[in-house]
Order: structure tokens, then sequence, then C-alpha cells
């Protein structure tokens, strides 16, 4: 199998690409549309910290939004970042989400203020941060081009997990930031790898050769020419 053709096993788009992504961010807008419109809210499902009450906003909160201007400003990215997980990493895009989700959940209701933390942003900024360092990490140069785009899309983020503003869960930031950055170092290993080209094959074949500070090259000389 050539290197072209290996490279396309890696990626390759499927339905669930897209299916997912775009049933995931409809769901946010149903609940949203529920709850607007039968007069709920689903706020006091959200983290509540270090309360075990508040355990259950680590399922809860990703889904639980404040008003259309938060669940807008969720959605697209959460929308481009998840096609990015599932066509990148398919292989483990699933653990990604739910661990990171989960992980991310229980730090926040571990460090957080003591108040409600809605929002699916902590689950943006997981991908952002999974994303973002395991293309580097890698080092496979698709994977560092994709981090590069969400540096260009999405790098400005990186302020809002700071307490720079009081209505803005930074802490939920920072713990899906922070998870990120663990599970690119943790599953380094697992998913798309860089693949090793044959010329690659051929200078450590070389180098080997050459160990010892002796080459073949000094054995041949030392013998009679033949001629």
């Amino acid at each position: 199998m050539n290197t072209l053709q290996e490279e396309q096993q890696q990626f390759q788009f499927t339905p669930a690409t897209l299916a997912i992504p775009l049933y995931t961010v409809l769901f946010l807008w149903v609940i949203f549309w529920f709850e607007i419109n039968f007069g709920y809210n689903f706020t006091n499902y959200g983290i509540y910290p270090r309360t075990l009450k508040g355990l259950r906003g680590i399922l809860f909160s990703p889904f639980i939004h404040s008003g259309v201007k938060h669940l807008f400003n969720n959605s697209i990215p959460l929308f481009v970042l998840l096609i990015s997980l599932f066509y990148f990493y398919k292989k483990i895009a699933f653990k990604i989400l739910i661990y990171g989700t989960l992980l991310s959940g229980f730090l926040t209701w571990i460090i957080a203020r003591e108040a409600y933390h809605i929002g699916a942003s902590g689950i943006v900024y997981l991908l952002f941060s999974f994303i973002l360092f395991s293309g580097i990490i890698r080092k496979y140069y698709r994977l560092i081009a994709v981090s590069l785009i969400v540096i260009f899309l999405y790098g400005s983020m990186i302020w809002y997990i700071l307490p720079i503003r009081d209505e803005i869960s930074w802490e939920g930031h920072l713990s899906g930031f922070l998870v990120g950055l663990l599970f690119a170092f943790t599953y380094r290993n697992y998913g798309p790898q860089p693949i090793a080209y044959h010329w690659e094959e051929e200078d450590e074949y070389v180098d080997y050769q050459f160990e010892g500070g002796e080459s073949n090259l000094d054995e041949i000389t030392d013998d009679e020419p033949n001629i």
C-alpha cells in the first residue's frame, strides 16, 4: 500500500462526520425552543459547585443556555470543531467528546464560583484545546495545518479562560481547555499518526550501517582490489 492510500484511509469523510455535529447543534436548539415555548427554566440543572445537587449539571449543563446570543455563540464553533474532531480523529472522537465532557464538567464543579454554570462552551474549549495541541504533539503536517486553522479561527477564545467578565463562566472554559490539553497528551499514540516515508526508512538504514565509526567502505578498501 502506498503512502497516498494510507493517508486516504486515515482521513475519510463519512456521513457521521457531518451528521453528528449537525444533530448535536440541532438538539441544543430544540431544547432551547422547548424551554422558551413551554415556559421552563432549566438553569437550575446546571453545574452548581461543590454540592451533590450540582453534580447533575455535569450531564445537563452543556444543553442549557441563557439566551439566543449565548446559544448562537456556542453553536458555530461547536459545529466546526465537532466536524474537525470526527473527520481527523474519528477513531477516538467519542472518547474525547464523552470523557472530556464529564471530566471538564467535574473540574468545573470543583473550582468554579458558587453559581449555576451552563452552556456548551466547556465542550467548545475542550475541542479547541485538543485539536490545537494534538496536531502539534503528533508532528503530522496535516494535523498541524488543522491546528493552525483552529488558531486562526478561534485563537481569541484563549482570553476567556481568564476572569475578565463576571457573567462568563471562565472556570468552565478553563476546565475544558485543560482537559483538552491533557487528552492531547494522553491520546497522542491513538488515532492518526505520521506516515513513515520510504526515504526516511532508507536514512535510518544508512545510519545503522555506519554506526560505531567504521563503515562498510573501510572494510572494502582494506581488501585487495578486484581487477
